[in-house]
């Protein structure tokens, strides 16, 4: 599965998704690119969008969209918060 993630994501998060292609927003050169704009790029090249932006929602016709947005709900976007249980930290 090709997985983008978005830019309030950790650059290191893509090691995580063992199995998975996964790019970063940043990685491919679309920091600052609004939210509409963004998830337009992304049609076409990924099945899914990564992100913790809770607000993606209201702003944007999800439904439409031709691949599936997962929410990342964690206390912070630090690493040590998004590893699985017993992963630990490096």
């Amino acid at each position: 599965m090709r997985v983008l993630l978005d830019e309030n994501l950790p650059r290191d998060l893509p090691a995580l998704l063992i199995g998975h292609e996964a790019d970063t927003v940043s990685g491919r050169g679309w920091s600052g690119v609004k939210n509409g704009e963004l998830l337009r790029l992304a049609s076409g090249s990924y099945d899914a969008f990564l992100t913790m932006d809770r607000l993606l929602p209201e702003q944007q016709s999800l439904e439409r969209l031709p691949f599936g947005v997962l929410f990342l709900i964690a206390p912070s976007n630090r690493m040590a918060h998004l590893r699985p249980p017993g992963a630990g930290n490096p």
